[in-house]
C-alpha cells in the first residue's frame, strides 16, 4: 500500500472515531460505484451526510480544504444520491461536509469539520 493510502485510511479512521464521538451513526465507508467513491456516508440525527476526508502531512500545498472543488461537490452529491436508490434510508435533508486532517510531524492530528458546504 502506498503511503498516500495509509495516510488517507490513518485520516479517515481519526474521521469516523470523531463522529462516533459526537453521536453520529457512520453508516458506510468508502462506498463505491462505477460513479466514484463516498469516503464515509453517515447520519447526524435526522441528516444523511456524505463526508469526505482530505488528509495531508502538512498545509504545505495550502488547505486539505483546497482540494474539494466545486466539481468534486457535485459529484459527491450524484454519488449520494446513487447510494440513497441502493439503500433504505430516509432522511429529513442531505447534506456534504468535508473534514480537513492535518499530520504534522510531532503533536496530535488537526480535524477540521466544515459542515453543508456548497460551490
Amino acid at each position: 500500500m502506498a503511503v498516500k493510502d495509509v495516510v488517507g485510511r490513518y485520516g479517515e479512521d481519526l474521521v469516523e472515531a470523531h463522529l462516533r464521538a459526537a453521536g453520529w451513526s457512520v453508516l458506510d465507508r468508502n462506498w463505491r460505484c462505477r460513479a466514484g467513491e463516498l469516503d464515509l456516508v453517515a447520519r447526524d440525527g435526522e441528516e444523511l451526510v456524505a463526508v469526505e476526508v482530505k488528509t495531508r502531512r502538512s498545509q504545505r500545498y495550502g488547505s486539505p480544504a483546497e482540494a474539494v472543488t466545486a466539481v468534486k461537490l457535485a459529484r459527491l452529491r450524484r454519488l449520494l444520491a446513487l447510494w440513497l436508490a441502493e439503500h433504505d434510508e430516509h432522511a429529513r435533508a442531505v447534506r456534504v461536509d468535508v473534514v480537513c486532517v492535518v499530520l504534522p510531524r510531532t503533536g496530535a492530528p488537526r480535524l477540521e469539520h466544515l459542515v453543508g458546504v456548497t460551490p
